[in-house]
């Protein structure tokens, strides 16, 4: 069985993916989106300590993304959540993978992680 490759709006310039990023666009078009409409897309970082969580959340603001800080679960008592969204991306390569530039940065950057990100279909 021969799988389509997603169709991906066309690239401002030539980006590689890396597989995390493919397999979040093959799952969005096998769910039936269409990648060249803008849609809502959600990125996920985990922090240490509240203040590098800060710090990376008004990063974020600053590269026009909503971003919320949520303080640890119980389970989880050293992990804080950082959510970090945009409403209306083009899902282009180039977006794709400047996003995934900008949220590896910003873990780096603060004593993060960055987990990945996800887009309504």
């Amino acid at each position: 069985m021969t799988v389509a490759a997603p169709k991906l709006a066309p690239p401002t310039a030539t980006a590689a993916l890396s597989d995390r990023d493919t397999a979040v666009l093959d799952a969005l078009a096998s769910a039936g989106a269409d990648l060249t409409q803008p849609r809502h897309v959600l990125y996920f970082l985990y922090f240490e300590n509240g203040d590098d969580a800060a710090a990376a959340a008004a990063d974020a603001k600053h590269a026009g993304f909503f971003a919320e800080v949520s303080e640890p679960l119980p389970e989880y008592p050293d992990q804080w959540s950082l959510i970090c969204e945009k409403h209306g991306l083009v899902l282009t390569a180039e977006t794709v993978r400047s996003n995934a530039e900008l949220f590896e940065a910003l873990a780096s950057t603060h004593q993060g992680e960055f987990d990945g990100w996800e887009a309504s279909a």
